[in-house]
């Protein structure tokens, strides 16, 4: 096992949620407080414990990968996605734009398909790890869509 990399793989993915929960922490009970929400939209006090434990999920993904096949096109290709993961809470809270957060955070959906793909054949458990992050950020995708369409 290889401790640096594991602490790097764990560490940046949790410092990208603590970089969004700057723009966050006010707006839940400023701005985004008054927008009209989709029936399905989770509470708030959810999504803190949702994302520390997705990025932990992360960090442990990219880590298996790194340690099987080191710095790849792949391995690349996770730290790409975290940039667009880590913008879209500014774009989207910071800058109350919506409708450009959307385009964010189809381009992550999109990363997250393509690095599950490509995980499964580097190992498997790697993709296993990212598939609740598909799932959590597929509701966000029509969250967010919705919040769009409705303010």
């Amino acid at each position: 096992m290889n401790y640096k990399r594991l602490a790097v793989s764990l560490v940046l993915p949790q410092l990208t949620g603590l970089a969004g929960s700057v723009f966050t922490v006010p707006a839940v009970t400023g701005w985004y407080a008054v927008l009209i929400k989709p029936s399905f939209s989770p509470p708030n006090w959810l999504f803190g414990p949702m994302w520390v434990s997705l990025y932990f999920l992360m960090g442990i993904s990219i880590y298996l990968v790194w340690q099987e096949v080191g710095k790849t096109k792949d391995f690349w290709l996770f730290w790409v996605h975290l940039f667009f993961n880590a913008i879209w809470t500014p774009i989207f809270f910071g800058l109350r734009n919506p409708g450009l957060a959307l385009v964010d955070i189809i381009i992550i959906w999109l990363f997250i398909v393509v690095l599950i793909v490509r995980f499964w054949k580097i190992k498997k458990t790697s993709s296993y790890l990212l598939i609740p992050y598909l799932l959590w950020v597929s509701l966000a995708t029509a969250l967010n869509y919705f919040i769009w369409h409705l303010n």
